[in-house]
């Protein structure tokens, strides 16, 4: 049976027609980041780790660069063929990542994922990516999750009630993370043995959000997602009326990024 990791993994090729308005655009000074610490010039190939509709795909194409998007939903896949069209420069293929393999002889510059990485299965996925790179290429991934910075919208935590509520509460343990405190992934990076040189850089945004929108948000997560359908009703029920209950019906949330990049250690580790 698949487990609960996978099952979530898969969630998101529902959420297809939604997730591209949906979803945060990353800040332009990430993307400026990746491709001075990566080295990149136009015209270099790039690698797509779950590519989903195209968010991340679309400004680095129109930089210049040669991108194939490696996808495993089907309508996830469709999206972003329609949603690149106009790019030739750019291509989908519709496969999972740990199974993928570019013809022979092919390799990238650079192998990156946008909120996807952590999908991947990861007693593969440094191998999978050493693979395709060429001697010197780069490694890049980074996701958008929730911060909390000081002054920052109460709604969050008020509404914590509500999914406590439908048992879908925050465990014990759970983390409020403030901006540029998120965790990174260096050690294990270094401890893969296979990449070097490892670069962090965090960023954060804000956006607001009608009740409308941001149940479209929530529409492209995979926890809200596998929600039972009176679970997720009752939830979206209570976030509309409390929204409507403020001036001007809006939330504020805020976005933090943590952007990874490592050089391709050459040769490979020994064994």
């Amino acid at each position: 049976m698949p487990s609960d990791q996978e099952r979530l993994k898969t969630t998101f090729d529902s959420a297809a027609d939604r997730y591209q308005q949906a979803r945060p655009e990353y800040p332009a000074q990430l993307y400026d980041t990746l491709i001075d610490m990566a080295g990149l010039d136009a015209g270099d190939r790039l690698v797509e780790v779950g590519c989903a509709t195209g968010k991340a795909t679309l400004p680095l194409a129109r930089r210049g660069f040669q991108i194939m998007c490696i996808e495993i939903g089907p309508r996830l896949a469709a999206a972003a063929r329609h949603n690149l069209a106009s790019l030739p420069h750019v291509t989908v293929i519709n496969s999972a990542f740990e199974t993928w393999h570019p013809p022979v002889g092919e390799r990238f510059d650079l192998v990156f994922a946008a909120t996807a990485w952590h999908w991947i299965d990861p007693t593969l996925r440094y191998q999978r990516a050493w693979q395709l790179l060429r001697p010197g290429g780069h490694l890049a991934f980074w996701s958008a999750t929730h911060v909390f910075p000081d002054g920052g919208d109460p709604f969050f935590v008020n509404i914590q009630d509500v999914y406590d509520q439908i048992g879908e509460g925050l465990p014990r343990d759970a983390t409020w993370p403030r901006p540029g405190q998120l965790p990174d992934s260096r050690d294990e990076i270094e401890q893969s043995g296979l990449f070097a040189d490892v670069v962090v850089r965090h960023f954060d945004w804000e956006i607001s959000y009608t009740a409308q929108e941001y149940l479209q948000l929530l529409d492209t997560f995979s926890g809200h997602i596998a929600m039972q359908a009176w679970k997720r009703q009752h939830l979206y029920a209570e976030i509309s009326r409390r929204l409507q209950q403020r001036p001007g019906g809006r939330l504020r949330r805020h976005w933090g990024a943590v952007l990874h990049v490592a050089r391709r250690a050459d040769p490979p580790p020994a064994g």
